[in-house]
């Protein structure tokens, strides 16, 4: 049998029953008061049956005004008291579990990327702004720099939601270290320009991430799983970079981390995307797995198992990926979006390949708007009982994500002045 499906023993001790992982994707499907409602049920359950050995969650978010969408679901220390939001929270995590795979919340605060639009104030390391092209400027504010305190209430508040999604039957966390959100702006000396212990170097400005993970671990069960996602780089100059990435995973070593996802990017280099200008990622690119020419340098630091997400649409790209021995787990993210029964599929041999839609707009922007608007627009058919579409219109989606998004942020607006 391919390796792809042979089980898995985490460090943790959990045996998960194939090494191929439905990857986090921005759902932004919360019910009023950002919390899981039938939507997420309803994908999560589509996913459970596609027989996925890990199912990581889209972000959850660790702080009520601070969120990646507006649609985003929230998770803190009080949320579980009010109404019925712990059954709403253990509906989900029985339905992504349903199918045999353990499932993984990812954790998530988004620091300076922060809508505009949203009207809560963007925070970061230091006082940075996303920068875009053209008409996208002004999509974000200048974040305000963290107080040495408020990092303290940064870190209590991951443990705080690790510590609920054990509560509600989540086999784990993923902490979200990579993409540009917060952890990964402290990591960056680009955005993290403190001259505190914070700040400098490397050592300092890991220190976020590592008293993140410790303090989690303090809440958790051992057996309860915990794992990273990292940049493996920024792709932006200057910035985070591979021997960083690979210094950072060396210090995990001793963090009793499960799995370390290495992925690549932010909203200003979209390399998630597979439209980063760094010649190595457009080499596998092309060959799909983007990031996995810098996991083969990464894994020499590494003692606990990688997982590389990226650009997987083929059953032979993710075979010849663990062949090479590099990585121990394949995440796939978007295909998840058009057919969620891939693991299903490659085990019984049909469907090897999942075709993609192309967006052929020319500003790179737009097209990766485009694209996620598509991946969106099947997320809610799923959510809704329906099936995914196989090629969905770039225009028609992007017009609906903006309209939808429009609503969601009014009614989140309503949520947090109710919150006052």
């Amino acid at each position: 049998m391919s390796q792809i499906f042979t089980p898995l023993t985490l460090p943790n001790g959990q045996t998960i029953p194939n090494r191929l992982c439905k990857a986090a994707m921005e759902e932004n499907m919360a019910d009023p008061g950002q919390i899981p409602g039938e939507a997420l049920v309803n994908l999560y359950q589509k996913w459970a049956n596609g027989g996925a050995g890990i199912i990581l969650t889209g972000n959850v978010m660790v702080a009520p005004d601070a969120m990646t969408g507006p649609g985003g679901v929230y998770l803190g220390a009080e949320t579980l008291a009010q109404g019925d939001n712990k059954d709403r929270f253990e509906t989900w995590a029985k339905a992504g579990k349903s199918g045999g795979a353990k499932l993984y919340m990812q954790i998530s605060h988004p620091g300076r990327q922060i809508y505009a639009t949203q009207g809560t104030e963007p925070v970061s390391a230091s006082a940075t702004k996303v920068t875009m092209e053209g008409p996208a400027e002004k999509m974000f504010a200048t974040a305000r720099a963290l107080s040495g305190d408020e990092i303290l209430g940064v870190i209590k508040r991951f443990a705080d939601t690790a510590h609920a999604a054990e509560l509600c039957g989540f086999d784990g966390v993923e902490i979200h270290a990579a993409h540009g959100y917060l952890l990964a702006q402290f990591l960056s000396p680009l955005t993290n320009l403190r001259e505190d212990k914070w700040g400098g170097p490397l050592e300092n400005r890991v220190r976020l991430l590592l008293e993140v993970v410790r303090e989690i671990r303090a809440r958790v069960d051992p057996s309860f799983g915990v794992s990273v996602k990292l940049n493996s780089a920024d792709f932006q100059r200057g910035g985070f970079d591979i021997s960083d990435a690979k210094q950072v995973v060396d210090w995990l070593n001793g963090e009793h981390i499960d799995f370390v996802e290495l992925s690549g990017g932010s909203y200003e280099s979209a390399a998630m995307m597979g439209m980063s200008g760094d010649g190595r990622a457009q080499s596998t690119i092309d060959r799909e797995m983007y990031f996995l020419d810098f996991a083969k340098d990464i894994g020499q630091a590494a003692n606990m198992p990688l997982m590389v997400t990226g650009g997987v649409t083929k059953r032979s790209t993710a075979e010849n990926a663990l062949a090479e021995g590099d990585v121990a787990m394949i995440g796939i993210a978007r295909a998840m979006g058009y057919n969620p029964n891939i693991p299903n599929d490659w085990k019984a041999g049909n469907k090897l390949h999942v075709p993609l839609p192309v967006v052929t707009w020319k500003n790179d922007l737009f097209k990766g708007l485009a694209n996620m608007a598509m991946t969106k627009m099947n997320l809610y058919r799923m959510g809704d009982g329906k099936s995914p579409k196989a090629a969905p219109s770039p225009l028609v989606s992007t017009i609906k994500q903006q309209i939808k998004q429009s609503a969601q942020t009014k009614r989140y607006k309503a949520w947090l002045a109710e919150r006052e």
